[in-house]
């Protein structure tokens, strides 16, 4: 997925602006007043919550499914959050939590779902982008639970996240999802045909106990896994796995005689969607992504304008905004020059 940006400095020449993109929007907003109106019919004064991104929604069984969504961090005051069903409120969910489960759906059936945002005076966000999400069939008199997960595995990536792995469970049918869990709470959910994943928005310093079940579209659940104690660095946290990986930067130039630059990387595998990036030109942030409608999972690339000089030297890296609203370790330092 490709998309392109607005730099802060330099700016490029008019008729090299034309943007080359995919799926990319980038916003800049600029208030210069005291008070701004968000959102039609609103008072004036009054902002709005900004929707919330990168929401995810996973079938865990033939009658559940499982919703994430990023943290929303605008500033605003967050009192909770809303998930619905097409129109309809299921769920509201509290301010500190970005996951939740319905239940009670039909099998073989297709649902909407969205997630707004409510700051603590009661302002609703708009909606997150809606996403379709399909239950599998129900299985005739099937009692029989998927086997136990096998060894799992896991390592502290830095005082803020922890890496997980485990081997797959088996069933007499098929396994829909697998269910994280830390001490007693469910955390997170992946589909049944992953077998590890990334915890994030852990704190520095801490020993976690984890373990992991297999459930199947009947809803039935295996034993847990044997459990893993992690401990989170009481330092600072390197971010390793929290970065995007294979991170690569070349230039070219365009037929107008400007320069470019272009990014490829992997997002970091987070188990939620990882919608926001910021770039870092030079030594200062200089954009930052948004991406909208489908976000990429696998590649990732980006071109953006940086002048018409050649021979300038450029170092640029790379970070991900985590679902949990926290940004993840930078990626490794790249040196271009145009030319």
């Amino acid at each position: 997925m490709e998309g392109t940006t607005v730099r802060r400095t330099p700016h490029p020449p008019r008729h090299a602006l034309p943007l080359r993109t995919a799926c990319l929007l980038v916003t800049a907003v600029v208030c210069g007043v005291s008070s701004c109106a968000w959102g039609g019919g609103e008072s004036e004064g009054t902002r709005l919550p900004s929707a919330p991104r990168g929401l995810t929604v996973q079938a865990g069984s033939a009658t559940s499914v499982h919703v994430m969504w990023n943290s929303t961090t605008d500033g605003t005051d967050i009192g909770g959050y809303e998930v619905y069903r097409g129109t309809d409120k299921v769920k509201d969910v509290a301010a500190d939590q970005h996951m939740v489960d319905i239940t009670g759906l039909k099998p073989s059936s297709t649902y909407v779902f969205s997630v707004r945002a409510r700051d603590t005076k009661g302002n609703v966000s708009p909606d997150s982008r809606k996403l379709k999400v399909s239950t599998p069939a129900a299985t005739a008199a099937d009692r029989k639970a998927p086997s136990r997960p096998g060894t799992l595995r896991g390592a502290a990536e830095g005082g803020h996240a922890a890496t997980l792995a485990w081997g797959k469970s088996k069933d007499n049918r098929s396994i829909a999802s697998y269910e994280v869990y830390q001490g007693g709470s469910k955390i997170h959910s992946v589909g049944g045909g992953t077998t590890d994943t990334l915890i994030t928005g852990l704190r520095p310093g801490t020993t976690y106990t984890f373990t992991v079940k297999a459930r199947d579209a009947a809803d039935n659940f295996s034993a847990a896994s044997p459990a893993v104690r992690v401990t989170t660095a009481a330092g600072k946290d390197s971010g390793r796995a929290t970065a995007p990986a294979d991170f690569r930067a070349r230039t070219h130039r365009s037929s107008d005689k400007a320069y470019y630059i272009d990014l490829t990387w992997t997002p970091p595998r987070t188990g939620g969607a990882v919608t926001e990036y910021q770039i870092h030109l030079d030594g200062r942030n200089a954009t930052s992504l948004v991406f909208g409608g489908e976000t990429p999972t696998d590649k990732a690339k980006h071109s953006f304008y940086v002048g018409r000089e050649a021979g300038a030297t450029h170092r640029v890296k790379l970070r991900a905004k985590l679902p949990d609203g926290t940004w993840g370790g930078y990626s490794p330092e790249r040196t271009v020059t145009t030319r």
